[in-house]
């Protein structure tokens, strides 16, 4: 702090120092930051296209509306007064979030219109798609896994045992399989996660375990780890004692 610094052939003394972030982050990554006062040029006082990003530091969510209603009326004001209204009659922007960004240059028709809701939509629904194939092999594997059981099968039905219960059971192993690979799953991404971070193949890399992500990953696996267990352990509730022992001897 204090001292100076040279860069592009100005010197610059230093203010502040910022906490890295990885290179990827598009708008907050930078090696300096400087005051856009010090450019060599003044064409941004005049130039109304260009490639200026900026930071709006929000407190919370729910600034956005009033930071974004801020917005319009600071853009209402700079298109009133457009020095030549032959080259430019009207300026377009938006104070969004990233994703609002990706979702109005992949689906808006216009710089005003962003769909975060229908990228999310389609997000999803491509997830759906991704995994109902895992979801199959998995009701597969379980007949064929329930199967091999036929003969405990018929003889927990033969000393009563209903078909609700063997449902339960059957979908209650299928659950604790489930959290065992969740549990796998979330050390082995803290394992790759630490090893990235101390590779250095990405700058600046910060990569962590998001807990919330990782949540809504683990419910969505459950979710499918019972789908496919329930109809298996049903089919097989359904069968006569006599029935399961045979295919077991078959």
């Amino acid at each position: 702090m204090g001292k100076t610094i040279e860069a592009d052939g100005q010197r610059f003394r230093v203010v502040g120092v910022v906490k890295n972030v990885p290179f990827f982050r598009l708008v907050p990554f930078a090696d300096i930051w400087v005051p856009i006062g010090t450019s060599k040029s003044d064409s941004y006082k005049r130039e109304f296209v260009g490639n200026f990003m900026s930071l709006i530091l929000a407190k919370s969510r729910s600034d956005l509306p009033r930071i974004r209603e801020e917005f319009q009326a600071a853009l209402t004001r700079a298109e009133s007064e457009l020095p030549d209204p032959r080259t430019f009659q009207h300026l377009h922007g938006g104070a969004e979030t990233l994703f609002e960004s990706v979702s109005r240059g992949l689906l808006g028709e216009n710089l005003e219109e962003s769909r975060p809701g229908l990228l999310l939509a389609i997000v999803g629904l491509f997830m759906l798609l991704f995994m109902l194939l895992p979801a199959i092999n998995l009701v597969n594997l379980n007949v064929s896994r329930i199967m091999e059981r036929a003969s405990e099968i018929g003889v927990r039905k033969a000393f009563g045992a209903s078909s609700r219960t063997l449902v339960g059971q059957f979908v209650t192993e299928n659950l604790v399989l489930t959290l065992i690979g969740g549990a796998i799953g979330l050390a082995g991404s803290e394992g790759v996660l630490h090893a990235l971070n101390t590779s250095g193949l990405v700058p600046y890399a910060q990569f962590h375990v998001n807990l919330r992500i990782f949540g809504d990953g683990l419910l969505l696996a459950v979710f499918f780890g019972v789908l496919s267990g329930v109809w298996p352990a049903w089919r097989m509730s359904r069968l006569h004692p006599v029935e399961a022992l045979r295919m077991r001897t078959r």
